[in-house]
């Protein structure tokens, strides 16, 4: 089942309460996210993305997948 951009926001959330967090896309499966946390200073790229997908708990994971694809910015504040 497709997800939708407030219920990736929401699961995002959980894990970065304080972020600045953008999610788009329209199709529900396709989408795209950009989160900017404290939490990832210090932390490179592949460190802050797994941080991201444990986040999404398990909805990328498999074929049965509520999310197929993600395109992935993060970063600390500036």
């Amino acid at each position: 089942m497709p997800m939708q951009a407030h219920e990736i926001e929401a699961l995002l959330r959980e894990t970065f309460p304080d972020a600045e967090i953008q999610v788009g896309g329209s199709d529900g499966v396709h989408m795209s996210a950009m989160v900017v946390d404290e939490s990832f200073r210090g932390k490179n790229r592949v460190q802050q993305q797994r941080a991201v997908y444990a986040a999404l708990k398990g909805k990328m994971d498999g074929p049965d997948g509520d999310l197929h694809a993600l395109a992935l910015t993060t970063k600390a504040p500036e």
